[in-house]
């Protein structure tokens, strides 16, 4: 039976939390520098809501997603512009030549992968010598870390360093959005939250969380077609600098892998 991933999926016209959103606005800033001029592959993007802003910089974007249902958005909000490129591809075979891309991302999506060894296996092979893959990720050391259906296995910070330098020499991590915060209110969240994953009433879908999102954040916001300067704020994410150690301050882990020159 074929996965519907557009349940899971961050789609024009979802209703989210303004941290969802500041999420989502944080990925693209943060990959911004790496992408200018250079010709770049996001997998699994989705409805493709970063992939505008990414092509204001880069030489050229190509979009990848293994359910066409997802890329349909992505096709008709982006239709006539030359520098996108949208493509059903699978993370586990990329249908590109070796050495022939600058930058690869895997946003959000490291999980839903059955092999995610092959994948970075893969994006070794077909960036060109000094091209970077940028990973991000939720933090399975978080303290209220929630998995998403359809997925395989999430990753720390230490086992994501492990498995870029299976083929990467250089790899660099980072951590984003504070877990720990000493605001009443975070900790009441927090502690709703953990309640409705022990009970398993936690919403499966992006639309049934809607209700919890709610109850728990307030006011949402509807996310957009295309990512846009300015949408949120953006905090510079903090260099992790002992992967052995676990992580739990973090929401959100970064990996910059380099493929080195030589």
């Amino acid at each position: 039976m074929t996965t519907d991933y557009t349940t899971v999926t961050e789609t024009p016209g979802i209703k989210a939390s303004a941290e969802q959103l500041a999420r989502l606005y944080h990925r693209y800033h943060f990959a911004l520098p790496f992408c200018r001029d250079k010709e770049v592959l996001e997998i699994a993007c989705g409805a493709g809501l970063g992939l505008g802003y990414l092509a204001k910089a880069a030489r050229r974007v190509v979009g990848g997603d293994i359910d066409e249902n997802n890329l349909r958005f992505a096709r008709e909000h982006y239709r006539g512009r030359g520098n996108i490129d949208l493509r059903v591809l699978d993370a586990h075979k990329l249908p590109f030549e070796d050495k022939s891309l600058d930058v690869v991302l895997l946003y959000e999506a490291l999980y839903y992968l059955a092999s995610p060894e092959l994948f970075v296996s893969e994006c070794h092979r077909v960036l060109r010598k000094g091209g970077l893959c940028l990973i991000a990720t939720v933090n399975k050391e978080w303290a209220d870390f929630n998995p998403s259906p359809y997925s395989h296995r999430y990753f720390s910070a230490g086992e994501l360093y492990q498995l870029l330098g299976q083929s990467f020499r250089k790899v660099s991590l980072y951590g984003a959005f504070e877990a720990e915060t000493n605001d009443f209110k975070d900790k009441l969240v927090s502690s709703l939250k953990k309640t409705a994953i022990t009970l398993h009433i936690m919403p499966k879908t992006m639309k049934g969380k809607e209700i919890f999102k709610r109850i728990f954040f307030g006011k949402l916001v509807v996310l957009p077609s295309e990512v846009g300067d300015g949408m949120a704020d953006y905090v510079e994410p903090v260099i992790i600098i002992a992967a052995e150690r676990p992580d739990t301050r973090h929401k959100v882990i970064y990996a910059v892998a380099s493929r080195v020159k030589g």
